[in-house]
């Protein structure tokens, strides 16, 4: 569920209607991820489909006072984007929690820098986004106690980014996938990108 919460605070949100039902309520474009997701919140709920200009939205929601009560004491009800930082977890979970934010507002790009040179740099290079500032640093606190000591911080855009060089972001790959083995769900598209690098760099 570690997982759930931390796509959740990137994708998602609660919802009360005028009739006082409540609900949790995720969109993303990625079909599959949604179906693992409802697996793991033990739901048979339909995934809605809505059709928008850049493509296509499945959405998940789910009617439930308790998780909506749950999430708003933790800090990701109402508008959650501003205010929101990273809950109070066992360490064993955290891993989960990052890598279900990452899925819903990283982003991972492998690429050659230096390409007038006579060998260019292969790199990665990853990156957190949020409206909150307190939880981008929270987030950078977090994963310099987990051994990322580099990482950059800034603002864009009315943005917040956290981003890390190869080296950080092979760590960010080692912590967030292999660091406990409490939950398996990840974008696959994402968690390949690094292995791709890796599979590049092997003699």
């Amino acid at each position: 569920m570690a997982y759930v919460l931390g796509f959740f605070a990137a994708d998602g949100n609660i919802i009360k209607n005028k009739r006082g039902a409540h609900f949790f309520s995720i969109g993303i474009k990625e079909k599959d991820i949604l179906h693992a997701i409802r697996r793991v919140m033990d739901s048979n709920h339909k995934i809605g489909v809505r059709k928008r200009e850049n493509g296509i939205l499945y959405t998940l929601q789910i009617g439930s006072k308790e998780i909506f009560y749950d999430l708003a004491r933790l800090g990701f009800g109402g508008k959650k984007t501003h205010r929101m930082a990273i809950p109070i977890m066992p360490k064993k979970f955290l891993p989960c929690f990052i890598r279900g934010y990452f899925d819903g507002d990283g982003n991972i790009w492998l690429g050659y820098k230096h390409k007038d040179r006579k060998k260019p740099l292969l790199t990665l290079q990853s990156c957190f986004t949020s409206c909150s500032e307190g939880f981008i640093e929270s987030l950078y606190k977090n994963l310099k106690e987990a051994g990322l000591v580099g990482g950059s911080l800034y603002k864009r855009d009315n943005v917040f980014k956290l981003s890390y060089s190869t080296h950080d972001s092979l760590k960010l790959y080692r912590f967030m996938y292999f660091c406990y083995s409490t939950c398996d769900l990840c974008l696959q598209g994402k968690k390949k990108v690094f292995e791709k690098y890796l599979k590049k760099m092997r003699p």
